[in-house]
């Protein structure tokens, strides 16, 4: 357990700018697993950043500690307009993922938002709220043939509900031909979806899909959004494949994929390295006590 010190120094870290961008994301990732409302409050206060790539994590990083206490920070992202897509985005996935109905209502409004990425996000935890199950925005397909999973996830005349329960029944397979059929999904129409499939590829950690997450990353035509989430994916695949694109893109004219790099990078040396955990606020803290 941390004191509400340890906390506070923690937090302090992860709203000061001045400091380098991997440390703030091991900050954040501490105070997600410490939970509580001091954790809580500290990454709300990070929401004024200028990195959108930061705030995403904020927002994703609430939705997994689904403590009702970040509703109305997330409801007050989602609804403002003047935050990037990517950061609407994720909070309206964490609305779904925190669970509670009474955020139904505003995530039924922006259903209908302009931009089509928060739309189908919300239309997605609307779905979510509905079925209330795990965190992830869609529950698994009961599904277990690999090839009908694919064509599932492919089929972009089905809803997106579906899909995603595919894409998640897929990842629980696992194994090259489960990695393989998601990778396909990187050529889909919705760049939400193309998002979700670069974010599921690194939970899975197979070398695999390396050449697929290495194109999307590469290609300038591709949704920013996309782009960030694959270049994440291969730091956490984290094999020497993944190094020199990582290093490439760590320059990028793309503020939220030159930052992604740079995170990807730092979790490429965890992931190769000695470090007991990535999540080392606390520890690095008590350390230097």
């Amino acid at each position: 357990m941390a004191t509400e010190q340890e906390v506070d120094a923690i937090g302090r870290t992860l709203v000061d700018a001045a400091q380098p961008l991997p440390a703030r994301f091991r900050a954040l990732f501490t105070l997600r697993n410490l939970g509580g409302r001091a954790a809580v409050g500290w990454i709300s206060r990070a929401f004024g950043d200028g990195s959108a790539l930061l705030k995403h994590e904020l927002a994703y990083c609430l939705g997994q500690m689904q403590d009702e206490a970040a509703i109305p920070v997330l409801v007050g992202v989602l609804e403002d307009a003047s935050q990037e897509p990517m950061v609407r985005h994720e909070a309206g996935e964490a609305l779904g993922a925190i669970g509670n109905p009474d955020v139904l209502d505003v995530l039924k409004r922006y259903s209908e938002d302009p931009v089509v990425e928060v739309a189908e996000t919300c239309q997605l935890a609307v779905r979510r709220l509905e079925w209330l199950g795990g965190v992830d925005p869609a529950p698994p397909a009961e599904e277990t043939d690999i090839a009908k999973l694919r064509r599932t996830l492919l089929d972009e005349s089905c809803t997106l509900f579906d899909r995603y329960r595919a894409m998640f029944a897929l990842r629980n397979l696992g194994g090259q031909a489960a990695v393989l059929a998601l990778a396909d999904g990187l050529r889909c129409g919705s760049a939400l979806f193309r998002h979700e499939i670069g974010y599921v590829l690194g939970q899975m950690q197979d070398e695999t899909c390396v050449p697929q997450l290495t194109a999307a990353l590469r290609s300038r035509t591709e949704n920013p959004m996309v782009r960030h989430e694959c270049a994440e994916a291969l730091g956490s695949i984290a094999r020497p494949s993944c190094l020199e694109t990582l290093r490439a893109f760590a320059h990028d004219e793309e503020r939220v994929v030159r930052e992604s790099c740079e995170v990807a990078l730092d979790m490429y040396e965890y992931e190769n390295g000695t470090q007991f955990q990535y999540a080392d606020g606390l520890c690095k803290l008590q350390a230097s006590a």
